[in-house]
């Protein structure tokens, strides 16, 4: 078997310069394999240079998700399709498509505990990222907390500039507690600035009817519900749990468990 040639230290110094190590990295083995499939060089080269642009979708995506504080394992690719959940499989590929991230519409999730919100919120969360949106994943009770705090040294402005602004909200578990006056007007003013200029994703275990009763204040309320349920898609997921099928277990060919870090197998604590 030929080997592949060998690239030159100039024209690896050149790539690297030019912020294209990667390519430098492949280039040999794909000069070898244009050279036996009888590639021309505009063939090679746009080859090389499309399979770099993927990985730096790839790794910019990724970034964009670790930002975002998206679960990494709640992709679609992971999603279990035997799972006995069941919903409407039109409207999620409608999600799917981000058509309503462009239309500045939401997506409501609803269901019982266990079904699967979170997981399809966060890969929709996932898919925007992979289409270069920006994202911001939160819980509803840390997003109310981080408001809270914010008052106290006069940066709640900014915060809720910054979640008005991001092009994708995911807010988990929202309504599941009652909202103090502060929190309703927090609520209110978000949904208010976000419906029709940019999208939500919502998980709630409750319908939006069951929604008024968790304000303090019955006519923010009714005016931020109102906006919100007007703009959004409804997916409901109905059935079994989701979360056995994500339960942690030991398979027989998994490998022996090894001692832990920084202790000696039988070790002893000493005595004082």
């Amino acid at each position: 078997m030929k080997a592949a040639p060998a690239l030159s230290p100039e024209l690896g110094a050149a790539l690297r310069r030019l912020r294209l190590g990667r390519i430098a990295d492949v280039l040999p083995e794909r000069a070898l394999l244009a050279h036996k499939q009888g590639l021309s060089f505009e063939e090679t080269l746009l080859g090389l240079l499309t399979d770099e642009i993927a990985r730096r979708q790839d790794a910019q995506a990724t970034t964009r998700a670790e930002q975002a504080g998206l679960d990494p394992d709640m992709t679609f690719e992971r999603f279990d399709k035997a799972s006995k959940v069941t919903y409407d499989r039109r409207l999620l590929a409608e999600l799917s498509s981000l058509r309503f991230v462009d239309a500045g519409r939401h997506a409501l999730l609803m269901g019982p505990v266990g079904t699967g919100k979170t997981f399809v919120a966060t890969a929709l969360g996932h898919l925007a990222c992979r289409h270069g949106y920006g994202v911001h994943f939160t819980r509803a009770d840390r997003m109310l907390h981080t408001l809270r705090k914010s008052r106290f040294d006069n940066s709640r402005d900014a915060v809720m500039r910054s979640l008005c602004s991001v092009d994708l909200l995911v807010v988990d578990d929202f309504a599941l507690e009652p909202l103090d006056r502060d929190e309703s007007r927090d609520v209110y003013q978000l949904f208010v600035e976000r419906t029709g200029r940019a999208s939500m994703i919502v998980t709630s275990n409750r319908d939006t009817s069951e929604w008024l009763a968790m304000f303090d204040d019955p006519l923010l309320g009714q005016s931020a519900v109102d906006r919100f349920k007007n703009g959004a898609y409804d997916l409901v997921l109905e059935g079994e749990s989701y979360r056995p099928h994500r339960k942690p277990s030991v398979h027989e060919n998994d490998p022996p468990p090894s001692a832990p870090v920084g202790k000696r197998p039988g070790a002893r604590r000493r005595r004082r």
